[in-house]
């Protein structure tokens, strides 16, 4: 006996109503323990020590402000802070200009030892940066370049370069011809190509880029607590190890470092999120 078609469209609809409705809710019972920890390092840091250990999961009774000014002050949060953003930026903006110069001729033109040259990237997303720090001391020690800023850029931008170009030359080699035959038939040479043309055109994945490499260098402890001995120089994730004190320590004052820390973060991902997604898209419907 056949199945009339509207039962079997209300069955269909029931069914999908459930599967979006248990979807949903899955996505929320994560969203919630995902962001909890969040919320109670937020709520910890207007207490005071004593009430986090007396009542650590409770709101605060009279929430204060005081942990965030010691940590700013006292705490120099603020000199690491600012050497965090240095450091930070510096290194993503040396990623995004060398990596897409690289990786612009790797996804547009076919010459002689092309694919060896990208494995030869590619070959540093399979060493990790950290097994050579030896060396990379040596050399630091070497060029004078121990305990300072430029130190950490640079062994920032090395370690994000494998990343960038194995993520924008295929972004590159996605674009159509027929725009870089069009730009040449107008006159523009490889660099007006490249700049005005091409760079625009791969947006999305730049933005990607950038978030991807600047999260990890944002939160990295490794090489600020190798390469850097003096206070002035130490970034937001080596600056917190000191705060933390020999027989006791002001937990609210290092609740408020992190929610400080963190602030960025959230900063980046709201501002940037939509790029975020149309990165991490791109390419996936053709026509």
């Amino acid at each position: 006996m056949a199945v009339p078609q509207e039962s079997q469209a209300v069955g269909g609809s029931v069914r999908g109503r459930g599967t979006k409705v248990l979807l949903y809710g899955l996505l929320s019972l994560y969203s919630v323990a995902a962001l909890y920890p969040f919320f109670l390092m937020v709520m910890s840091s207007f207490k005071s020590t004593a009430e986090i250990f007396d009542n650590p999961f409770s709101l605060p009774a009279a929430p204060s402000f005081d942990a965030y000014q010691q940590a700013w002050g006292a705490g120099h949060l603020s000199d690491y802070f600012v050497n965090s953003l240095i450091v930070t930026f510096s290194s993503v903006a040396i990623i995004l200009v060398v990596g897409s110069l690289a990786a612009y001729p790797l996804g547009r033109y076919n010459f002689k030892g092309r694919d060896v040259l990208y494995l030869y990237f590619l070959s540093g997303l399979m060493l990790p940066i950290k097994l050579g720090i030896v060396p990379i001391f040596l050399l630091m020690k070497t060029l004078g370049l121990y305990d300072t800023r430029l130190s950490l850029v640079l062994i920032y931008a090395a370690s994000g370069m494998p990343f960038t170009i194995f993520v924008l030359s295929a972004f590159f080699r996605t674009l159509p011809n027929e725009l870089e035959d069009a730009a040449r038939i107008d006159g523009a040479n490889e660099w007006h190509i490249y700049w005005r043309i091409m760079l625009p055109l791969v947006r999305p994945a730049l933005a990607t880029v950038a978030i991807f490499n600047f999260i990890p260098l944002w939160n990295d402890f490794f090489f600020p607590l190798i390469l850097i001995q003096s206070d002035e120089f130490k970034t937001i994730p080596a600056g917190m190890a000191s705060l933390f004190g020999t027989y006791q320590t002001d937990w609210a004052i290092i609740f408020a470092g992190l929610a400080i820390a963190s602030l960025p973060l959230i900063l980046l991902f709201l501002f940037a999120s939509k790029h975020i997604i149309k990165g991490l898209t791109a390419g996936a419907v053709k026509g």
